[in-house]
């Protein structure tokens, strides 16, 4: 498989990038970090974009049912040289299906997330996945 974005950046300013219909603004100045997503804050977005769309995937795959499922995702950045050393994720999945086997989902996801196998490849990663029943 292979991707493709474009992103532009005005100088003084911000900057977004088109990815297919979608547009994402971020910050690249001081004056909007307050405001607008930073690339650390996209690199983790995209960390858990990948483990969302692998619980749908597996949620096919493994024959489970869930309403919603959200991550909340910690990250620790390292200044010399500047690079994320530690993240940290909590998935919440809420479901009263049976057939959800969490040990088997955290696996799957950790072990065939495209984003999440790149990641680890760089810096170490934890995370917990808990049943919500609804």
């Amino acid at each position: 498989m292979k991707y493709s974005i474009k992103a532009t950046a005005t100088s003084k300013n911000s900057a977004s990038v088109n990815i297919k219909q979608t547009e994402i603004n971020f910050g690249i100045t001081p004056d909007s970090a307050d405001i607008l997503a930073n690339p650390a804050e996209l690199f983790l977005a995209s960390f858990s974009a990948c483990i969302l769309k692998n619980v749908e995937r597996f949620s096919e795959l493994m024959g489970f049912e869930y309403s919603d499922a959200e991550i909340t995702v910690n990250a620790m950045r390292l200044e010399k040289p500047p690079r994320m050393d530690e993240i940290n994720y909590g998935l919440k999945i809420y479901s009263r299906d049976d057939n959800l086997n969490i040990n088997l989902l955290k696996k799957n996801i950790e072990k065939f997330g495209t984003i999440f196998n790149t990641v680890k490849a760089s810096c170490s990663i934890t995370g917990e996945i808990e049943k919500i029943t609804t």
